[in-house]
This record gives C-alpha cells, sequence and structure tokens, in this order.
C-alpha cells in the first residue's frame, strides 16, 4: 500500500471502505518498526492500543454509524501530552514509567473525532530546546539527512511527519517549538492564537507562552486538526470563549487583496542568503497570485530574544519545583529524606533544564524581579505595541521561520546562545499571543528544507490558512519526501 498524500484522501478511501482503519493503522505500525531505529522519533509506540482503536472505528464504519471527523486516522502526540493509556515523560528520566490518570483535553478531543493514536512522539527535555538532542532517551534525527537536527523541542512531532509515519502529530510551542522542526524537516506547522487550544493536560514548560497545534504534511491537513482540538475549554481558565472559524473554508479562499507585511530588517539580521532567497521567491510567487506586499516593521530580535528568556526560564523555575521527587518524579526508599529525593531528582534532570531552572530562580529572586522579570514583561507590552501597529498596515506578516536550514547533531549543542538564536524569528509571536504557521517554501544548497512563517494578528488564524493554502496550490514543496531511509521493502 502507498502511503496517503492528505488526510482528506484518507479519510475519503476509508468512506468507501477501499481500505479499513486497521489496515491503515497496520500500514503505518509497520513503517515505524521499520525505519524509526534510524530516527528516534517514537518513545512509546502502541501497537496494540492503535489496532484496538482502529477495529472499534471499522465496527462503525460497518454499521454506517457516525465515527468523527478524524474516523481511522493515523496521528501521534509529542509526550508533553498526557494520556491515561500510555506513559508521558515529556522527554524526561524524572517521568520515566509515569502514567497519568486522564488525557489532556486536545487527546480527548482527537479520540472524540476517531482517531488512532500510534504513541508518543521524542522531545527535548521538559520542551526545553532547539534541536531535541536534549531527550533525556535519545536525539531524534532529520529525515532528511541523519546527520541533522529535526528542530526542537517538538523534532520528534516533525521528523514523524517528513517520515511518513503518521499523517498528522501535536506538538507544543514555546519560542517556535512546532514552527522551527516544521522548517527543518519541511512540513507544515500551526502554532495557533494563544488561548485558542486547551493547554488542560499539558505539562507546563512557561504557562504564558505554551500553546498546543498541529504538524501535518499541508496546511489543509493543519486546518482539519485544529478544527478537532480548537475551542473554549472550562477546565482552562486561558481558553479563549470565542466561536471557531471555518477553518477548512477559510483555506479555499482567493488571496487577492491580501496584505503582506514585509520586514526588510528581517532579511539581514544574520539569516543565511539562501533561506532568504527562498522566501524572496514564495513572497514573489504569492504577489503574483494577488497579494499585495507592504513593508512594515519588527520588534526589535535581539530585545525579543532576551524578554523571551527571562519570562520562560522564570516561568520554568515555578512549573518545574513539582518535581522534587515528593510529589512527582521518581521516588526513592521513603526512609531516605527529602534531601535525598531531591538530589536523585537533580542528579536525573538533563543540563538545559538544569540551566534554565538556575537563570530563572535567579531572575524571580529578591532583588532581581524587578530588574529581571518586571522590566521583562514592561518589554513584552511593548513588542505587543509593535506588532498592532505593524498590523495596521497588513493581514499577515512574511518572515523566514530559522536563519537556517537544520544544522549538524553536535553542531551547536555546547554553545546555548548560538542554540537559544535559532528561534530568533518565531519567538515574538509567543511573546505576543499570535499566532504563526511555517510552511515549507524551497531547500538549501545541501538539499535541506527551508520554511516560510507568516503571523497574523490574534485570531487571525484563517488568514494564515487562506495565505498558507494558496501558497501551497501554487508549489509543490509540502509534497516533496525525504528518499534517504532505507525502507527494508516496506512501502510509502
Amino acid at each position: 500500500m502507498s502511503v496517503f498524500d492528505s488526510i482528506e484522501q484518507a479519510r475519503q478511501a476509508l468512506d468507501r471502505h477501499e481500505i479499513s482503519a486497521a489496515e491503515l493503522t497496520e500500514h503505518y505500525l509497520r513503517r515505524v518498526q521499520a525505519l524509526d531505529s534510524q530516527l528516534g522519533c517514537f518513545l512509546h509506540l502502541d501497537r496494540q492500543g492503535a489496532l484496538e482503536q482502529a477495529e472499534l472505528i471499522d465496527r462503525s464504519l460497518a454499521a454506517n454509524r457516525s465515527a468523527g471527523r478524524l474516523a481511522g486516522i493515523p496521528l501521534a502526540l509529542k509526550d508533553i501530552l498526557v494520556t491515561a493509556d500510555q506513559p508521558t515523560t515529556c522527554g524526561s528520566k524524572v517521568l520515566e514509567g509515569w502514567r497519568a490518570s486522564y488525557d489532556a483535553t486536545v487527546v480527548e478531543r482527537l479520540r472524540a473525532s476517531g482517531a488512532v493514536v500510534l504513541g508518543k512522539l521524542n522531545m527535548d527535555e521538559f520542551a526545553m530546546g532547539s534541536s531535541n538532542e536534549n531527550s533525556a532517551y535519545f536525539p531524534c534525527k532529520n529525515p532528511w539527512d541523519l546527520r541533522c537536527v529535526p528542530g526542537g523541542s517538538s523534532g520528534g512531532s516533525a521528523a514523524a511527519v517528513a517520515a511518513d509515519f503518521c499523517l498528522g502529530t501535536l506538538g507544543t510551542d514555546t519560542g517556535g517549538s512546532i514552527r522551527q522542526p516544521a522548517s527543518f524537516c519541511g512540513v507544515t506547522g500551526i502554532k495557533p492564537t494563544y488561548g485558542r487550544v486547551s493547554r488542560f493536560g499539558v505539562i507546563a514548560f512557561a504557562s504564558s507562552l505554551d500553546q498546543v497545534g498541529p504538524l501535518a504534511r499541508s496546511v489543509e491537513d493543519c486546518a482539519e486538526l485544529l478544527a478537532v482540538i480548537a475551542g473554549h475549554d472550562p477546565q482552562d481558565a486561558t481558553t479563549i470563549e470565542q466561536p471557531l472559524e471555518d477553518y477548512r473554508q477559510a483555506c479555499r479562499q482567493p488571496i487577492s487583496g491580501l496584505r503582506i507585511g514585509v520586514p526588510r530588517e528581517v532579511f539581514s539580521a544574520g539569516a543565511d542568503p539562501a533561506v532568504c532567497d527562498a522566501v524572496e521567491r514564495a513572497l514573489a510567487e504569492l504577489e503574483q497570485a494577488g497579494a499585495i506586499l507592504v513593508e512594515v516593521g519588527f520588534p526589535d530580535m535581539s530585545r525579543a530574544v532576551a524578554t523571551y528568556y527571562v519570562i520562560c526560564t522564570a516561568e520554568a523555575s515555578s512549573n518545574l519545583a513539582r518535581y522534587d521527587g515528593v510529589r512527582y518524579g521518581q521516588r526513592i526508599g521513603e526512609d531516605d529524606g527529602l534531601l535525598a529525593m531531591y538530589q536523585q531528582t537533580r542528579r536525573l534532570l538533563g543540563a538545559e533544564v538544569q540551566r534554565r531552572i538556575l537563570l530563572g530562580t535567579f531572575a524571580l529572586s529578591a532583588g532581581y524581579y524587578e530588574a529581571y522579570y518586571a522590566k521583562a514583561q514592561r518589554v513584552r507590552t511593548l513588542i505587543r505595541r509593535d506588532f498592532s501597529d505593524a498590523f495596521a498596515a497588513c493581514d499577515v506578516i512574511a518572515t523566514p521561520t530559522s536563519p537556517t536550514a537544520a544544522f549538524e547533531l553536535g553542531e551547536k549543542i555546547d554553545d546555548p546562545l548560538q542554540m537559544y538564536l535559532a528561534d530568533v524569528f518565531t519567538i515574538s509571536a509567543n511573546l505576543a499571543g499570535l499566532p504563526g504557521i511555517s510552511l515549507p517554501c524551497g531547500f538549501s544548497a545541501r538539499g535541506l528544507p527551508i520554511g516560510l512563517q507568516l503571523l497574523a494578528k490574534p485570531l487571525g488564524e484563517g488568514e494564515l490558512l487562506r495565505c498558507g493554502a494558496a501558497y501551497q496550490r501554487l508549489t509543490d514543496w509540502h509534497r516533496r519526501r525525504p528518499e534517504n531511509l532505507e525502507s527494508d521493502g516496506v512501502s510509502r
């Protein structure tokens, strides 16, 4: 069986009974089992549970009962989303083997729509990283070049889509952790408006920045997943009580007259020339299709990076305080005392997580709170205002997703500052609570994908989908697949 190009194509084949949900699920499970040893996308593969889910869907379809808009579609989840039937580790040894007693809201919504959950995907420990090299278990690799990183922290989610291990995934984005790996792996990824998707059941990194979003091959597939997971959740007070747009309909709208803001200073801010060229070509394609390009300003990137790392580390310090070996985390003998439990947990945490906890604790400490954290929050307000001014002149803003294509494993792991700058173009959207999307727009000389980022005003997902889908109708970058994986006879 050859792989389907889209969720819609698979959905139609299932509805026509050309393939069963169990057969489709078995295909993807076989592909993961044959190839994932090369990539390291999955931390947990739930073969038995996935097949049981698929068989239930098949019975509903055979009886012509409504089984949901994603009925029989194989998906996978970043291991930051809690699940009652599978372990959730958040890429950390601290939570190795831990099972929650409930499903995250987004997982509940996927299951209610009939989706088949294959397993849990690799990630940087507690979502802290830009390369997936901070996973406590093993690094994930880029399907386009196994010497390169897939991006992070949702690297396993992006790589799994690129490798055709599933038809879509969910990731989380705190400072670019959906969009940057989507760019590196040549797939599409959406970070929704803060509050558009529930965070209930998401292991928190930085609570005012984290947001769940979909990754898939195309904008239309991401729109389908977003339509299922988005919406108000009474269990998450930060979710927005406002009706959803028709995301699939937004994908079909023409872009004639759409104003695309282009911050030219971004293109001279250290981005690789190949990245800038690919984005410029993408803008020319959109202009030819009827969009209007206008120059706009963009929040100062050095200010945004500094602001982000004060806020996210401070919130991480607070959120990770619970992993003390008493309430959460691996426990040792009950007679060993609290100090021994604390020391054991510290030994289990990776270097990057410890670094961020220490930075955040310092920023929140007496005598430094006002100088760092409070000041960063004031600068965050200024960044929001900068975006508000820019959107007075345009509907979406276009930039590169990342200043480079994927870099090699080990290239930046010992240089935290260079690693942090891999998210320089994506961070501002999280600080301002804006929706953003990354979609493939070309390749580097080395044959690695390059991503185009589009940002919109709050609740402007429809504009992003409209623009992104129009671009993908004009181009075929999102249809290209890596060919360097040894398949062991397993078809695509």
